[in-house]
């Protein structure tokens, strides 16, 4: 018999390369966001009405992203921030609708990644991140690109979740 698998138990996956709508800021979340997802959601929403008006197959908008390169190197004060929205691999241009923020299109590749489900407030993370190294360690990986969160749930909500992700190679 197996051990029991929880929701916010560490796996192991593969992941496609995604298109993606993209603002970089430099900052704390907490003040950083308050500009940067408004920017990309209505940009992200143009391009799916757009596709609807013109009788184009349109899409789901999925979860905001974020990644964090210098998450473990600077003071939150100045990490640098990549948030993203998936959008159609297709996409060859993003409406700017927000004139002081500039929205532009990136893939994110991914290949093997590690993540794991954590429930609760941003600031209580620390230790689904060590969780989530040590699951990282213990499988004979080593993490290979940045600190990266999904947000399946607004900031407002009662029981925040946020996927956090690292991408990983076989360690040598």
């Amino acid at each position: 018999m197996s051990p029991r698998t929880l929701k916010t138990d560490p796996v192991m996956l593969e992941m496609p390369s995604h298109t993606m709508a993209v603002v970089q800021a430099r900052g704390s979340p907490h003040k950083v966001f308050a500009s940067v997802f408004p920017a990309l959601f209505s940009s992200v929403y143009s391009l799916k009405f757009d596709l609807k008006k013109r009788g184009l197959e349109s899409f789901k908008v999925g979860a905001p992203r974020a990644r964090y390169p210098d998450l473990h190197n600077l003071p939150k004060e100045e990490w640098l921030i990549i948030a993203g929205i998936p959008v159609p691999e297709n996409t060859e241009a993003l409406p700017q609708t927000k004139p002081d923020v500039d929205v532009e299109l990136q893939t994110w590749e991914y290949g093997t990644v590690a993540q794991i489900l954590h429930l609760g407030p941003y600031d209580q993370e620390a230790y689904s991140v060590e969780r989530l190294q040590q699951f990282i360690a213990e499988n004979g990986y080593e993490m290979i690109g940045p600190h990266e969160e999904e947000y399946l749930s607004r900031p407002d909500a009662k029981t925040m979740k946020t996927l956090i992700r690292y991408r990983v190679r076989k360690a040598t």
